[in-house]
């Protein structure tokens, strides 16, 4: 079984995020227990489900309108499913769209070779759902998986997310992000295991940690393409530990990803091999073990 964010309790007492919550119904959306024209439930019957207010439902629904993926909100009655939209290589997509369908291609080499850059792995995690379900179900058959994942060391002071007011003594913010960095990292690195204890796939997941925070995600498929988006900072609250917490932030899902492929001419190829370049000088000189606790 694949397991997702939904399964994931950083902190048993405490609520969802508006975040997390829409990114529960993308991956309801993704796998097809929502389809196009489906109505989602109401707001009052989702806030039952994940025990929160309505307005952070509304909240939670105005991100995934926003990302293309409902329609008819704020109509009067529950807002519908979109129908998906054909996808384009060329044309930047947000991650949740773009990220998926790309893995999924990458994953039906006999050998896989995904290097990654990011702030926290969630986004990673959900989008590897599709390739890995391809395979416990036959589809495709990879002979091996390797992945390498860079993410910010919990010893550096972040960049981002950050207090809105600064840094205290007992930060937080710092304290939430570290908590769902190393869980999505578990669950990831269980995810991809699965696969060579069910498929006698020869996987290998490593992590190490970047001494600083990284601006943008990238994600190296095979050594052909390579996937850049901008973190973009925005001013958001959030709820962690029955305390409101005013921060700048970024939402990585949000992040919208530019593919350039080595066979789509001379600036493309240039562009993936110099980004494999960067990412294996910082993998073999300044990162340092990563412990996901």
């Amino acid at each position: 079984m694949v397991v997702t964010q939904e399964n994931v309790a950083v902190n048993g007492s405490r609520r969802l995020s508006p975040q997390e919550i829409a990114d529960i119904l993308r991956e309801r959306i993704r796998v097809g227990d929502l389809k196009a024209g489906d109505r989602l439930p109401t707001q009052a019957e989702l806030a039952e489900e994940f025990g929160v207010e309505r307005g952070t439902v509304r909240q939670a629904l105005r991100a995934l309108q926003e990302d293309g993926l409902l329609t008819n909100v704020s109509r009067g009655s529950p807002p519908r499913i979109a129908d998906a939209p054909a996808p384009t290589r060329d044309a930047p997509q947000p991650t949740m769209v773009g990220l998926t369908p790309r893995l999924t291609e990458a994953f039906a080499s006999p050998h896989v070779r995904v290097d990654v850059v990011c702030h926290t792995s969630e986004t990673l995690m959900l989008a590897l759902g599709e390739p890995l379900r391809q395979i416990h179900e036959g589809t495709i058959r990879p002979e091996s998986i390797d992945v390498r994942i860079l993410l910010p060391s919990r010893d550096i002071h972040l960049a981002f997310p950050v207090l809105v007011d600064g840094r205290g003594e007992d930060d937080p913010v710092h304290k939430r992000w570290l908590a769902m960095r190393n869980a999505q990292a578990q669950v990831l690195r269980h995810n991809l295991q699965a696969v060579r204890s069910t498929h006698g796939v020869d996987v290998h997941v490593t992590f190490r940690a970047l001494p600083f925070t990284p601006p943008v995600k990238l994600y190296l498929l095979n050594g052909d393409e390579a996937l850049i988006g901008y973190y973009v900072l925005t001013e958001r609250q959030e709820e962690y530990e029955s305390q409101t917490l005013d921060m700048y932030d970024a939402l990585g899902s949000r992040s919208v990803l530019f593919s350039f492929v080595r066979q789509a001419g001379e600036r493309d190829a240039a562009f993936v091999e110099e980004s494999q370049k960067w990412f294996d000088a910082l993998w073999e000189t300044i990162t340092t073990d990563l412990t996901l606790s």
